[in-house]
């Protein structure tokens, strides 16, 4: 047994893959239903639900359109490179305020400084735009209509040419947020303005040297100019970039890519529930577990529920309205772990009977209950509170339920990396 700052991991891998009652491991969907490997007669498929079409990445790297109702699994990236196993990927809904995110030549100024479908784009096309500059405040602009005192994020994917940089500026009102982004070290710096209003910047790696820059601040107008610089605009200097998929978008954080052309466009929020019947659950005893990650440390409620249909009767786990929480319900008995970052995936189990509900995270025991409210009519299994709301946005590994005891050795066994590099993996780290 290993001990790392995220918990415990074994190099002996003892699988309790067949005493679940329920399995997903995020590999086969269709329209409307996300597959479930256990039980194998069906009874665990979900329902999947989302009005509208979405985007993920795919096996190969590439962002890519998924029709609407199917369930989007999602390859995570490291560095750039594309990694084995899908995650399940689900979002609230957005929308993308930006208009013709594809094509910057439509952009304020940009019939001067840009030149179209130039280069391979991060889904796979001949539609990412050059965009040069000869002096120093050359820009493209877009305007928005948006709610003062709300938070929004402007991202675009942009990879270097002859210029290994861009800046974004975000400016309403009295607020003018500019940051500028080195391609070289990937770190951020200001640019000019006042940066009032600013929250934060995120930059993720994609494939061919392609990077996604989000910046995230405060309105305080009705009125958003999204500003894009070649380079640091404050400097003279000639060169160029190429850019792609700018979305801006209501919510301090960025989600998935919403292409659009003359108008905006809105993806629509997934629902995954409807997963197993009573013959899945024990109302007595059992285990659920899963290994998942938030989108963001938003601070809002995000469950994961056995239930009777009711909150009468459930166990769920969930990220909280508290930083970085994890919180597991066995039936009203509350046990709270805090984490240093739920943006990284977690294993968590929450053991459920009448004198000693437990939750394991990450190869620990992290608290322990003396009693519970009896359930009864444990049925379903959703990405929900069990009657609807509080709706699990976020990505997802893997997820089981166990219909019987497990031993506190199996519930380590569960929560704990399999290898260091399992643990590395499932961190979304590097190993150098």
């Amino acid at each position: 047994m290993y001990y790392g700052k995220y918990g415990k991991f074994n190099i002996k891998l003892m699988s309790l893959y067949d005493k679940a009652s329920l399995a997903l491991i995020p590999s086969g969907t269709k329209a409307s239903t996300l597959y479930s490997v256990l039980p194998a007669n069906g009874n665990g498929d979900f329902t999947h639900t989302r009005g509208s079409t979405a985007t993920r990445v795919n096996k190969d790297g590439l962002i890519e359109s998924v029709a609407s109702n199917v369930p989007r699994l999602d390859y995570p990236l490291i560095d750039g490179v594309v990694q084995d196993c899908p995650t399940l990927l689900l979002e609230p809904s957005r929308t993308n305020l930006a208009t013709y995110s594809e094509d910057f030549y439509l952009w304020s100024s940009g019939s001067t400084y840009v030149t179209r479908d130039q280069a391979i784009s991060p889904d796979g096309n001949l539609t990412s735009d050059l965009f040069a500059k000869t002096t120093s405040f050359q820009n493209i602009q877009k305007t928005a209509t948006v709610v003062s005192g709300s938070d929004y994020s402007f991202s675009i994917f942009v990879k270097a040419n002859t210029i290994s940089g861009i800046t974004l500026r975000l400016a309403s009102g009295s607020y003018d947020v500019r940051k500028y982004l080195n391609l070289e070290d990937l770190s951020v710096s200001n640019a000019g303005g006042n940066q009032t209003g600013f929250i934060g910047s995120k930059v993720e790696e994609y494939p061919n040297d392609w990077y996604r820059y989000t910046i995230t601040a405060t309105s305080n107008a009705t009125t958003q100019y999204l500003n894009v610089y070649v380079g640091n605009g404050t400097v003279a200097e000639s060169g160029s970039i190429y850019i792609w998929g700018a979305q801006f978008e209501l919510g301090d954080y960025p989600t998935s890519y919403i292409p659009t052309t003359s108008s905006t466009v809105t993806r629509n929020a997934d629902e995954c529930n409807g997963a197993g019947t009573s013959a899945e659950f024990n109302d007595s005893e059992g285990v659920l577990f899963v290994e998942f990650a938030a989108l963001d440390n938003d601070l809002t409620h995000r469950r994961i529920a056995i239930s009777d249909g009711t909150t009468s009767n459930l166990v769920y786990v969930s990220f909280d309205t508290t930083s970085n929480r994890i919180l597991a319900n066995a039936n009203g008995r509350i046990m709270i772990y805090v984490t240093e970052d739920e943006t990284q995936f977690q294993k968590v189990a929450v053991y459920y009977n009448a004198t000693a509900p437990k939750l394991y995270v990450n190869g620990f025991l992290r608290e322990t209950e003396t009693a519970m409210t009896a359930i009864t009519g444990l049925s379903e299994l959703a990405f929900d509170n069990g009657i609807g709301s509080n709706d699990f946005y976020g990505k997802t590994k893997q997820l089981m339920t166990f219909n019987e005891a497990l031993t506190d050795s199996e519930l380590e066994q569960v929560t704990s990396w399999t290898s260091f590099g399992e643990m590395a993996k499932g961190q979304l780290y590097t190993i150098e």
